[in-house]
C-alpha cells in the first residue's frame, strides 16, 4: 500500500500508542562499590507493585572501559540468584564483556581499514570540500 505525499505526512506526525507492559514490570535496585562498578537487582513484581515469585530476579553488572578513545561504558547480564552470587560473578563478567568489546572495536577497525579512500568523499585530501586550490581531474 503506498500513501501519497498528504497521508505521509499526518501518518509521520501520529504518534503510535504507548503502553507499558503491567504483566511485566520489575522493582530496579542498585548497587556500588563506588570503585569498580554496579549490580542491578531487577526484581519482578504484579501490576500492584508485590513481588511476582513466578519469574526469576534479574542481575545485571555495568562498569567502565577506558580506551584510548575515551570512555566506553560496559553492560552485561550476571547469571546468579543473589546478589551474593552476582558479587562472585561480576569480575569473570566484566572481563568477557571487555574482551568481547576490544573484539568489536578491532572488527570495526579492519573493516574501515579495509573501505577504498575516494577523493572528494570525505576521506583524505579535502574532506569532500571543492576548490581550495587542489587539482582535481
Amino acid at each position: 500500500m503506498f500513501l501519497t505525499l498528504k497521508e505521509n505526512v499526518m501518518a509521520e506526525n501520529e504518534m503510535p500508542e504507548i503502553k507499558v507492559d503491567a504483566d511485566s514490570m520489575y522493582r530496579e535496585e542498585s548497587f556500588t562499590d563506588l570503585k569498580v562498578g554496579s549490580i542491578r537487582r531487577l526484581t519482578p513484581v504484579t501490576r500492584d507493585g508485590e513481588d511476582d515469585n513466578s519469574r526469576d530476579i534479574i542481575f545485571e553488572g555495568s562498569a567502565s572501559l577506558m580506551t584510548p578513545a575515551g570512555n566506553l561504558p560496559l553492560s552485561f547480564e550476571l547469571e546468579a540468584d543473589t546478589l551474593s552470587g552476582a558479587i562472585d560473578k561480576f569480575p569473570d563478567a566484566v572481563n568477557a564483556a571487555a574482551e568481547r568489546a576490544i573484539e568489536e572495536l578491532k572488527e570495526m577497525q579492519r573493516q574501515q581499514s579495509q573501505q577504498i579512500q575516494v577523493p572528494g568523499q570525505g576521506g583524505y585530501g579535502g574532506g569532500g570540500q571543492e576548490g581550495g586550490g587542489r587539482i582535481q581531474f
